[in-house]
């Protein structure tokens, strides 16, 4: 006899939404494969904070997402949002060209970390397209089943939610965007943040201003993009 699902740590509002997701062949060989991988390598983010962002962000609160590739495979990097490090980490060099962004776009001086709990509380889903990471090997964990589920959870954000932002930066972001009906939500592309890329059209994006710009159009309040020390 088969063992039984193990229910996921999502909580409610989101759980409603993927529980089906958590029984499906793809999963369960996802889940398989991720016991291997912990046997043997160093896995990011810890397994509390895997779903970190769903946590933050409930689905009905969900204003905007912002879809990265994987987590940070460095020590004590990766916390479950993307391109956000806790407090103590020294911020990556995406996040240091995030922030030169806001800071180009609307004057808003970085923090001298780099967590972003606080846009995740406004409303700022932070998500990866791929969920955890092998030390050191970017990327070691793609195609192994996370982008079926996140493909999910965009899928769900479209069809049930109106007037969102879809913020996708880099390729792996873009190939999201198929999954989204722009004419019932708003979405921004531009180049990765990272160092190889950013001056190939992330840096000059605005995306910060013009996310604000249609939730107030929506009548909803802007996000504050200062993060408290």
């Amino acid at each position: 006899m088969s063992e039984a699902p193990r229910k996921p740590q999502l909580p409610e509002s989101w759980l409603a939404l993927l529980e089906p997701e958590f029984s499906k062949p793809y999963m369960q060989e996802l889940r398989g494969f991720l016991v291997s991988e912990k046997q043997r390598h160093r896995v990011y983010p810890p397994g509390p904070e895997i779903f970190s962002a769903f946590w933050l962000t409930p689905f009905d609160r969900t204003r905007v997402v912002v879809l990265g590739q994987d987590p940070y495979h460095g020590p004590g990097q990766a916390h479950g949002l993307c391109f956000s490090v806790r407090k103590g980490v020294r911020p990556p060099p995406s996040l240091e060209n995030v922030y030169r962004e806001l800071r180009d776009d609307l004057g808003v001086e970085p923090p001298r970390h780099g967590e972003l709990t606080a846009w995740a509380e406004q409303g700022v889903l932070l998500l990866n397209a791929v969920l955890t990471v092998r030390h050191r090997q970017a990327n070691s964990h793609r195609g192994r089943g996370w982008e079926q589920l996140t493909d999910r959870v965009v899928e769900l954000l479209n069809e049930q939610r109106e007037g969102l932002v879809f913020v996708l930066w880099g390729a792996a972001a873009r190939r999201k965007a198929e999954r989204v009906d722009r004419k019932r939500h708003l979405v921004l592309t531009a180049a990765h943040p990272s160092p190889y890329s950013a001056d190939k059209g992330f840096f000059g994006c605005k995306h910060f201003s013009r996310i604000n710009a249609h939730l107030e159009q929506l009548g909803q309040p802007p996000i504050d993009w200062s993060l408290p020390e």
